[in-house]
């Protein structure tokens, strides 16, 4: 029990510091952190679905598509309006569809969904990340990189999924979603909620490119997606009957474990900021 905590907390550790540390230190190493997270987070979905039988998709190239997709949208970050860059993400997904037509496999239709799916569920949602980072000055001819914004989607997220956790433990009672997590609860998720309405108010003294308000509906927008990302995953996990989606972060699971919120969040963060800018 004490080696699997210290196990846990070394590995918690070391990807919160280079999450955090890669973010800050500029576009460079933001893109390639991300950019290799898409294409491992994918591997690791198609071979879970590979080992379950239920498709059988081509994982190096839809990994390779999903890194293609991410950088596009870094390079689109730092040059406006080069929609060519997602020239080469197109073949790619061309290639998916008409592969199937010589690769003979039983269930071509259930390849190219789980296919597709691994680029609407795992590809985009990062590379939405990059739309958070650059922001594009109002002529469209020059963009400049600001970390704060996914940094602050990651903050929320991890004040999220621990405040939950102690909160739920200590005075949890009311299942949140019991059919798919018997652990989650509603005073759970509202002390998860309130740390993170706590957090926004800090981090608003010190960035007001938002203003405390704004902030706090990006919380809470994290807050409330976050949590339906963690357990979209949990059914996905439950259905394909699977306890973590891999093992690559020791004691934490894999990839897709430690990612699930935040494949929900950044989508519908985007979508937020977007909304309170009209």
């Amino acid at each position: 029990m004490k080696s699997n905590f210290i196990i846990r907390a070394l590995t918690g550790t070391i990807f919160v510091v280079v999450t955090v540390g890669c973010i800050l230190l500029g576009p460079i190493s933001f893109s390639i952190l991300f950019a290799l997270i898409t294409a491992m987070t994918i591997k690791e979905f198609g071979s879970i679905l590979n080992k379950s039988n239920i498709a059988q998709i081509n994982t190096p190239i839809s990994a390779l598509a999903g890194m293609f997709l991410f950088l596009g949208f870094t390079y689109l970050g730092f040059e406006p309006g080069k929609n060519e860059i997602l020239i080469p993400y197109l073949l790619l997904i061309i290639y998916i569809f008409i592969s199937e037509l010589y690769l003979k496999k039983p269930n071509p239709i259930n390849n190219w969904a789980y296919s597709l799916m691994s680029q609407m569920y795992i590809a985009l949602p990062f590379a939405l990340l990059n739309t958070l980072a650059f922001h594009t000055t109002e002529s469209q001819v020059s963009s400049t990189y600001n970390p704060i914004l996914p940094l602050s989607i990651f903050v929320f997220t991890w004040i999220n999924d621990s405040g939950a956790y102690c909160t739920g433990v200590t005075f949890g009672k009311h299942r949140l979603f019991e059919r798919i997590s018997p652990k989650k609860s509603w005073e759970g998720s509202l002390g998860g909620g309130l740390l993170c309405v706590i957090a926004a108010i800090i981090i608003s003294k010190y960035f007001d490119f938002l203003t405390m308000p704004e902030w706090i509906g990006l919380a809470m927008t994290v807050v409330v997606f976050g949590t339906w990302g963690d357990l979209v995953e949990s059914l996905m996990k439950r259905t394909l009957g699977i306890k973590d989606s891999g093992n690559i972060l020791p004691g934490h699971g894999g990839l897709l474990d430690r990612f699930d919120s935040t494949l929900m969040a950044v989508p519908a963060a985007v979508l937020y900021l977007y909304l309170i800018s009209l």
